[in-house]
């Protein structure tokens, strides 16, 4: 009896003992460590190394194991970067796994990130096989996932600044008018077709006084002697010309019953004005003359020099100095634009009546956007060749939150003024909006200028994850994009100061507060913040039910009334 059944016993122990190594199991999740502990997106994407560990006496040595990372959540997943791992007698170049030791090895994957994968988990999914055999391993769990706070610039990207098609408005606008009081060498005397030009200019010194849109400042009269003759000739006969020239005006100005300031100086040598006409000219020897003007600072010396240079002193003479004997008359004058409610109500009742500046100008004296809107409507009629009434509705859309309504005014725009600073930057804070971050890299390069740039940058750098140089570019901005970089970047105080200093607070200025009170451990900023948050948007509870940022406090009580 016993020598009958140990034969098969026998048997069934060498079976055991054939199959040794054949069966690969469940495999432990101690096996395996992911970085970062929870997943993080970070400029869309989601990226883990995994360290993983296949144990002694585990790896079968003909098999061959395909481990795929396998990011789940409810209704879909998404798989990773997949490695292929070797047992010892198989042929081929994947890394092999010793049955006796086990082995090591790190894997990297990335997934483009989806909002579904807020909430989610990380597996290891495995095919593996020993010649024609299939060899059944689990799947394992390793990983939570995923952070998605530095995903928020969609929602903060909201409050940002497009950029306006200014108006070139002025109110007060200085003019001015000039004539010149010819005299002969030598002389002071204002001959009479001289009088002429002066009678001129005081006609259109009273047409001026009597605008009822303009308003004279002052009248300069500033009178010259050529430099040629002594110092002291030129000295006397400019300052007879200033008087004289000031007679003349004075007596016409009193006839036209004008009252207006009448400032006076003479220049005895007149060499600033001598070496502008030089340079202007095209006279024999131009360069010489002009080193000797810059050779030697004496008046008597220049000149002297000058007289040297005997082939084209004649041409001074004829050309050039009797240029420079002259009173210079100067009107400085301003003209002064309609008032803001003037322009109001134009812009309200008849806005033809006024140009495309004081139109434009007339859309920022009211904040209401549908006035807005129907002013820079008006422009586009008014001006339809002018881009910045268009962008101006691109911006007032963008604000509204009507992307595709934004970006078909500012298409319009870019058509007529395609290297527009203002609208580049808004297409490319469109683009950003929609996810195209290539194409709001593209528009943001061809901004150069454009005020608010470097916000529309520092968005920028937020969605490729690169949030040192988004802190450095939102500088010193106080926005909710700016504090959420400076969250990413681990700068909390910073960022709660640019919180606090925000001027319009909204639901997200709030819900990033709750943020920066997670991530440093303050309880009460975390669950006053929420409530604030939600009270102005309500959807945000749901958020914060699953933001993996708050997942110490889901079994908190505070926290779980706040979002209830």
């Amino acid at each position: 009896m016993t020598k009958k059944l140990y034969l098969p016993l026998l048997m069934a122990c060498v079976v055991v003992l054939s199959s040794c190594g054949s069966k690969m199991g469940e495999l432990s999740s101690d096996y395996f460590t992911v970085t970062p502990q929870v997943l993080e997106a970070q400029g869309g994407q989601v990226e883990a190394t995994i360290n993983g560990k296949f144990p002694e006496k585990y790896f079968n040595k003909k098999a061959v194991v395909e481990v795929t990372p396998v990011l789940k959540w409810e209704g879909g997943e998404a798989e990773g970067q997949s490695a292929t791992f070797q047992g010892e007698k198989v042929e081929g170049n994947d890394q092999t796994i010793s049955y006796k030791l086990g082995g090591n090895y790190v894997m990297r994957t990335t997934f483009d990130y989806v909002p579904e994968m807020a909430k989610s988990e990380l597996y290891l999914r495995f095919k593996a096989t020993a010649g024609k055999k299939t060899i059944d391993i689990p799947e394992v769990k390793i990983a939570d996932g995923v952070i998605s706070t530095s995903e928020l610039v969609s929602q903060t990207l909201e409050s940002a600044t497009p950029a306006t098609g200014d108006d070139a408005f002025q109110r007060i606008i200085k003019e001015k008018h000039d004539a010149n009081i010819m005299f002969l060498i030598q002389q002071a005397n204002v001959r009479a077709s001289e009088l002429k030009k002066a009678k001129e200019f005081g006609e259109e010194v009273k047409g001026i006084n009597d605008a009822a849109n303009k308003k004279i400042n002052n009248i300069e009269i500033s009178a010259y002697a050529s430099p040629d003759g002594s110092l002291d000739l030129n000295t006397g006969l400019a300052e007879r010309r200033q008087d004289n020239t000031a007679k003349v005006i004075s007596r016409d100005l009193k006839k036209a019953k004008v009252d207006a300031t009448i400032d006076t100086k003479y220049t005895a040598e007149d060499w600033e004005g001598f070496q502008e006409l030089v340079s202007k000219s095209n006279i024999q020897d131009k360069e010489l003359i002009l080193r000797v003007l810059s050779m030697y600072q004496d008046p008597e010396q220049r000149e002297q020099e000058i007289k040297n240079i005997s082939s084209v002193y004649e041409t001074l003479a004829d050309e050039i100095l009797p240029q420079l004997r002259r009173s210079r008359l100067t009107l400085n004058y301003e003209i002064i634009g309609k008032s803001d409610e003037e322009i109001a109500k134009l812009a309200d009742s008849d806005y033809k009546q006024l140009n495309i500046e004081e139109l434009l100008y007339a859309a920022t004296l009211t904040n209401d956007p549908a006035k807005k809107e129907a002013i820079y409507t008006k422009a586009t009629q008014l001006a339809p060749n002018d881009f910045r009434a268009y962008n101006n509705l691109g911006k007032l859309a963008y604000q509204a939150g009507d992307l595709d309504k934004a970006e078909s005014y500012l298409k319009k725009a870019a058509s007529i003024k395609s290297d527009a600073p203002e609208t580049n930057m808004n297409l490319g804070l469109i683009a950003l909006a929609k996810g195209d971050k290539a194409a709001a890299e593209a528009y943001l390069g061809k901004a150069a200028g454009a005020k608010g740039l470097n916000e529309a940058l520092g968005n920028l750098y937020i969605a490729q994850g690169q949030y040192a140089k988004a802190v450095s570019s939102f500088a010193d901005t106080k926005s909710n994009s700016a504090a959420l970089a400076q969250i990413l970047a681990k700068d909390y105080n910073k960022a709660n100061s640019t919180l606090a200093a925000i001027e319009n607070p909204d639901a997200y200025t709030d819900y990033l507060k709750a943020v920066i009170g997670a991530r440093t451990n303050n309880n009460s900023m975390v669950i006053s913040s929420l409530k604030s948050a939600i009270a102005k948007d309500a959807t945000l509870a749901k958020k914060a039910a699953t933001d993996l940022e708050f997942a110490k406090y889901f079994t908190n009580a505070d926290f779980m009334n706040a979002i209830k």
